[in-house]
């Protein structure tokens, strides 16, 4: 029995059968909790539709509870996860188990009676719904695979991002303090101005006035081109070889 569950709650290679319809059952419903976040956020229908929201959540719930705990039960059908309570541990603390189960625990957290203002926190992991959606998507798959495969020369290059973000911040707090000290009154203030330098982005709600402030942002601003594009490249490089590498295997 739990073998047979196993088979139908894991995704489906195949376009019939029990597991493939289960699959389109809960991305459909995955796409219909999101929809339903989106659609209570307005006051007004909130107000109006609070009883279809609120019964939507809880068969939501329902049934993605008992989808979790299928999924902790047939866990030790795979060959990592054989030890009954080990397995399942393992099983249970893996990215994919925290976000199927970060989707219901907002949930059942008022019955605990947690404080109400981190209630309101949690609340906000509903959303996480949506990447359940990963279970059920190549492409999930393979963004994880990219990641997982140049892990080690993404973090050199947030590192030295990182480093870079920390000097320049330092340098624009002395050399502006004194002319906006409302701006730049400390080196955790003149981050917020890196972190848009840095990225390009450019708010204009904080920026140098003093001449050597303008120079230095514009070297700064021109170094930054080239550095937000180092992680960009890894990921792409790291896209084109597992998508070469799926070429071969089909070959």
């Amino acid at each position: 029995m739990r073998s047979t569950i196993y088979r139908i709650i894991e995704p489906s290679k195949k376009k019939n059968g029990a597991s493939h319809y289960f699959d389109i059952f809960i991305i459909i419903l995955i796409l219909l909790n999101v929809l339903a976040i989106i659609l209570e956020s307005e006051e007004s229908l909130r107000t109006i539709y609070r009883p279809v929201f609120r019964q939507f959540e809880i068969f939501s719930v329902i049934v993605f509870s008992i989808e979790y705990l299928l999924r902790v039960w047939t866990a030790t059908e795979k060959v990592k996860y054989s030890r009954p309570i080990i397995g399942r541990l393992r099983f249970m603390t893996t990215p994919i188990a925290l976000i199927d189960l970060f989707a219901i625990l907002p949930f059942y957290l008022p019955f605990i009676g947690i404080d109400l203002r981190f209630l309101r926190i949690m609340r906000l992991f509903r959303v996480f719904r949506i990447l359940k959606m990963a279970r059920y998507s190549k492409a999930f798959d393979l963004i994880q695979k990219v990641l997982k495969e140049k892990k080690e020369e993404l973090v050199i290059t947030l590192g030295l991002i990182s480093i870079i973000l920390v000097i320049i911040s330092t340098l624009m707090y002395y050399v502006e303090r004194d002319a906006q000290p409302e701006h730049f009154s400390s080196i955790s203030k003149s981050i917020w101005w890196g972190i848009v330098t840095l990225t390009t982005v450019g708010y204009g709600d904080i920026y140098p006035i003093t001449r050597l402030g303008k120079f230095l942002g514009g070297i700064i601003t021109l170094m930054s081109v080239g550095l937000i594009a180092l992680p960009s490249g890894i990921i792409a490089s790291g896209y084109t070889e597992q998508i070469l590498e799926r070429k071969r295997k089909r070959n």
